[in-house]
């Protein structure tokens, strides 16, 4: 069944809600009483929604809610049922140092087209935008998927930009991008924002690279079928425990992800708001009358990426909504 509907627009209302109470902590120190605020907001939100959702990418479980939590139901029941993936801040130590990048983000799909794969926290990845799709191969070696992107964009090796997570672990992998000439951008946090960098009008970078959290991957796999960019993704335990269970539950460590085994659907919604002002989205700006916000939509169907501002009047918004979004 396809959705016809564009629940885009729906899912940026939760995230502009998360977004309009998270950013109350901003710099606060505080990365529970952030997250918490988010998690409230796009709960409420997404119950209003009209649609049959089941949470597959999620955070916490079901008895330390209220995180949004893997198998929780949202929505009023109604048709179409979909898989969510929700990440109510992504980037929480960015909201409470007040730094940039801080975003709220969700997806939607069909039902049972999204990969969770359990007990394993972390992917090896490569994206790229839909100028390089096809270009990259995550077996392959550093400069070789350098040097491939490179002639797609039609650019030399050291006008490349490389998106690589600042972590002692990327520690062989930044001195392999050094020796081809290409350059480097470090992110503190953010899977998916470093991920939607390369599929951006306007690209701050060309390549993201490197370990980074599996549910951001399958978060990033929705993006990637609305911009039309790649994403390809390996299994990366952490230890022998996470290895003896990923191999209990029939899961290949060497087998490759592509966008399409991270959601198999073509019906793919997708909705961020900016929390704390970023590469491509505004933070959220406070006034004495209400608050704007800058998000991004983007449908797969139709291939349509928006970018919208909105203001939000605390006279008029709250009296349709039990959220104090007017006080922190």
């Amino acid at each position: 069944m396809r959705l016809e509907r564009n629940l885009g627009f729906d899912l940026q209302r939760a995230t502009e809600a998360a977004a309009l109470r998270s950013a109350r902590w901003m710099g606060r120190g505080d990365k529970i009483e952030a997250d918490q605020a988010a998690v409230d907001a796009m709960r409420f939100a997404l119950e209003t929604m009209d649609m049959d959702g089941i949470v597959v990418i999620g955070e916490g479980e079901k008895d330390e809610a209220p995180m949004l939590y893997i198998g929780e139901h949202v929505g009023n029941g109604n048709a179409p049922q979909v898989d969510i993936a929700v990440d109510p801040v992504e980037g929480t130590t960015l909201l409470a140092q007040g730094m940039p990048g801080a975003i709220a983000v969700v997806a939607a799909a069909d039902r049972g087209s999204m990969f969770n794969p359990p007990g394993i926290v972390y992917m090896d990845k490569i994206a790229v935008g839909e100028q390089a799709k096809g270009c990259i191969d995550i077996n392959a070696p550093v400069a070789e998927n350098i040097a491939n992107v490179a002639r797609a964009l039609n650019k030399d090796t050291d006008d490349i930009t490389v998106v690589v997570l600042d972590r002692p672990r990327h520690a062989d992998l930044i001195a392999q991008i050094r020796e081809t000439g290409a350059r480097i951008k470090h992110i503190l946090h953010g899977d998916v924002a470093g991920s939607l960098m390369p599929s951006m009008a306007i690209s701050p970078a060309d390549i993201l690279m490197g370990i980074g959290g599996a549910p951001e991957s399958v978060i990033s796999a929705c993006a990637m079928k609305c911009t039309g960019g790649e994403i390809q993704c390996k299994l990366w335990p952490r230890n022998d425990a996470e290895r003896q269970l990923a191999q209990k539950n029939g899961l290949d460590l060497n087998k490759v992800y592509t966008t399409d085994d991270l959601v198999s659907s073509d019906n793919v919604f997708f909705a961020a708001t900016g929390i704390t002002t970023g590469e491509f989205l505004k933070g959220v700006q406070y006034f004495g009358w209400g608050a704007t916000t800058h998000s991004l939509v983007m449908r797969s169907a139709s291939g349509t990426v928006r970018y919208i501002e909105s203001r939000h009047r605390w006279d008029k918004l709250m009296r349709i909504s039990g959220l104090p979004f007017d006080q922190r």
